[in-house]
């Protein structure tokens, strides 16, 4: 049997706790079914409401008569169901002494982020919640966290036709349900299909005309829906560095979809062996990679860049930190070697490391400035 992971998900719980130490409100978003409410009950509340139980609903039909006598931890789960409870946390926030702090899940950026920013300003900490990691799961499962993806109900399931079944579902539940729960007016089978189109653009940079044709819209409107799936937590748009140098450099973002296991469910990819042989095996794992970085490095989006010359010189990742500037090179190759490219980024980009993961044992230096690192050391990486 296979220990819950989301038990041992001890940073997060280390970084809400810390977050309701200094403000009022902290808000924890992520996709649905990531784990907010698990991760949020680990935490003792002394009250918590689920915004899509009726009952819970019927409480705070009187808002402010339910929650201000209540002290200690009060957790709102789903609040993008209720965004007018905003206003009513920021006059209970602002009491002295406080009697209450309050945590809020989410599963859509923008629209907890325009009632905070209007209602909450001052006053709410926000922590993104993203899949499992393998800090979290052990190098040990690093293939089935690749294949299964970070969702804990699909890496947790008995077997991989569990698993997918459960992906299956979720993509149905998230077009179907979720999406228009949240304002979204896109029919299902327009988002499914784009949906769609995306895993086969995995890790590609973004033509905006040619998805726009493909799907016979507007520029405009393929931008919208990518929006949609990027605020659900779905899908991650990487913008393109641009430095002062001589080169043309490459000036669209890149797509990815931020869950391994979902883009193999709509790349109809059932098993290892599928997806070892599949065309889109080398995007699929530089995604996954890319993600496995951001969390162990707890990057900000704001911090995390490509790089791309139209002469052909590029680079996967580029993270900055201060004044610290590194680059990953994401390789399925279990050998990798020393390319031209990687001296034009280290040169051009002026790093102070580039670090090529790749899928084989052994750590190894490259040249100057450039190592490789096996996938399975990731979890040894500076954070």
């Amino acid at each position: 049997m296979v220990q819950d992971p989301v038990l041992l998900r001890r940073d997060p719980v280390t970084r809400l706790t810390r977050a309701l130490r200094r403000a009022p409100v902290v808000g924890l978003l992520g996709a649905r079914q990531v784990g907010k409410s698990t991760l949020a009950r680990q935490l003792k509340p002394n009250h918590f409401y689920d915004l899509e139980n009726p009952r819970d609903l019927a409480r705070l039909g009187d808002p402010m008569a339910e929650l201000e006598p209540l002290k200690g931890l009060v957790v709102l789960d789903e609040i993008q169901r209720r965004p007018e409870l905003f206003p009513v946390l920021r006059v209970l926030a602002d009491r002295r002494p406080r009697r209450a702090r309050f945590l809020v899940l989410g599963s859509a950026a923008p629209a907890l982020l325009r009632q905070s920013s209007e209602s909450l300003a001052g006053r709410i900490e926000l922590i993104e919640l993203g899949g499992l990691c393998l800090d979290e799961v052990g190098v040990d499962k690093l293939d089935r966290l690749w294949l299964r993806g970070g969702f804990p109900a699909s890496f947790l399931a008995r077997t991989d036709g569990d698993s997918l079944a459960w992906r299956r579902a979720y993509v149905r539940a998230v077009v179907e349900r979720d999406l228009p729960m949240l304002g979204v007016t896109v029919p299902a089978t327009t988002l499914d299909r784009f949906w769609q189109m995306l895993a086969h653009v995995h890790g590609g940079i973004l033509n905006w005309s040619e998805l726009g044709r493909s799907m016979g819209v507007t520029d405009m409107t393929v931008r919208r829906y990518l929006d949609i799936l990027a605020q659900a937590f779905l899908v991650r748009v990487l913008k393109p560095w641009h430095e002062n140098i001589s080169k043309r450099q490459v000036k669209s973002p890149k797509v990815y979809l931020r869950d391994s296991g979902v883009l193999h469910t709509l790349l109809d990819l059932e098993n290892g062996r599928a997806l070892s042989g599949h065309p889109k095996a080398g995007p699929s794992w530089e995604g996954f990679c890319i993600e496995q970085l951001i969390c162990r490095l707890k990057a900000e989006p704001a911090q995390c860049f490509f790089w791309a010359t139209q002469q052909g010189a590029e680079l996967d990742l580029l993270v900055l930190k201060g004044t610290r500037r590194t680059g990953y090179e994401l390789k399925h190759s279990s050998a990798p070697t020393l390319t031209p490219s990687m001296r034009i980024a280290v040169n051009d980009l002026r790093l102070d490391e580039l670090v090529v993961v790749h899928r084989g044992a052994d750590t190894f230096r490259l040249a100057p400035k450039i190592r490789a690192v096996p996938a399975r050391s990731l979890t040894e990486l500076a954070g």
